[in-house]
């Protein structure tokens, strides 16, 4: 079997149960009255969709772990290699990255599942605490920095500079840690404020999964294309019960799982510093409330946007949440292309 032929099956498995699972999961979430609750502090449009079902990333969570596997499965049995053709310095444990990433993406799920299940079903409308939050994320960041460390997952290359392996010594081991835990860190909250309106996390994240399935064909990693052929599928398939008007949302159940998945695929091609134009929507809305924060504090009430994260401010200037989604998404894919094209000729 090709590799072309595994990702389309994947992503065609993967987008198959996901949409399908909206016929299933969608009316089970209704039954248990999993609805969201919208805050005041959101434009009040938005209270019209006060009841649509929430955790509906539960669809493609599921998904995507199936098609994976079941893709995975069957290009190594039909003599298939997961195994990516990375020069010498680059060599790693390539099942490694794709297995830990698979299962930290599942663990920053579950944390976002306590959180939305707190909101939801306990009626405690911020869910957890910014500390629980924030401790049952690092916990997952330092787990999965771990096991990069430990299977020797530690060379990056840079583009237009080569490559660097952070195990040289003390030093850079403490560089690797500290720089990896911010990354994977601040990718997944990212993509979790990327969710704020009706299909932007998702097109945005088929995007990106697009480009990690170029990628993979650029590295000669088959791994790598099965699993973005996964998360393409996945987005896909839960963009047909999530475009506007939404029939559910993914919640930070969902979310946090899509942050951890890109992440992994940021450190599966070994140039995680390429999430920074491969997500650039993700970087915009991080940054926008950074800046909207720091401003508002600094200023004493002034604001610079309307509303933040971003895609609140163009709404607020007008913009039709699926204007959103298109423009947000056309950026997002200029900025993939960018980074395909660094990690090319890098």
């Amino acid at each position: 079997m090709s590799t072309t032929v595994a990702i389309i099956i994947t992503a065609v498995i993967s987008f198959g149960v996901t949409a399908g699972l909206g016929f299933v999961v969608i009316p089970w979430l209704r039954k248990l009255k999993f609805g969201q609750t919208i805050l005041d502090i959101g434009p009040s449009w938005h209270k019209s969709k006060q009841g649509t079902p929430n955790m509906g990333g539960i669809m493609f969570i599921i998904g995507i772990v199936v098609a994976f596997v079941i893709g995975a499965l069957t290009f190594v049995l039909s003599g298939g290699n997961l195994e990516s053709n990375y020069s010498s310095v680059l060599e790693g444990r390539d099942k490694v990255l794709l297995i830990s990433g698979l299962v930290f993406a599942f663990g920053c799920g579950v944390v976002g599942f306590a959180d939305d299940f707190i909101k939801i079903k306990l009626k405690r409308n911020e869910g957890l605490t910014a500390k629980q939050k924030t401790f049952g994320q690092l916990l997952m960041t330092i787990g999965y920095t771990m096991t990069l460390w430990l299977s020797h997952n530690t060379v990056w290359k840079i583009p237009f500079l080569g490559n660097v392996n952070f195990e040289k010594n003390a030093f850079t081991s403490v560089v690797f840690w500290l720089v990896s835990i911010f990354i994977i860190y601040g990718c997944v909250n990212s993509v979790n404020l990327t969710d704020g309106i009706d299909g932007l996390c998702s097109s945005v994240t088929a995007t990106v999964g697009i480009t990690f399935i170029v990628m993979s064909y650029t590295l000669g990693f088959a791994g790598l294309g099965i699993l973005s052929g996964a998360l393409l599928g996945g987005v896909l398939g839960f963009l047909c019960w999530n475009w506007n008007p939404a029939k559910t949302f993914m919640g930070d159940t969902g979310s946090l799982f899509l942050g951890g998945l890109v992440v992994a695929l940021g450190y599966a091609i070994k140039c995680p510093l390429l999430l920074l134009p491969i997500g650039i929507v993700y970087v915009m809305e991080t940054m926008s409330d950074i800046i909207q924060i720091g401003y508002f504090k600094l200023t004493h009430g002034k604001r610079v946007f309307k509303m933040a994260p971003i895609h609140h401010h163009f709404e607020m200037c007008g913009w039709k949440e699926k204007k959103i989604c298109v423009v947000f998404s056309t950026v997002n894919a200029i900025g993939c292309l960018i980074g395909a094209l660094l990690l090319y000729f890098g």
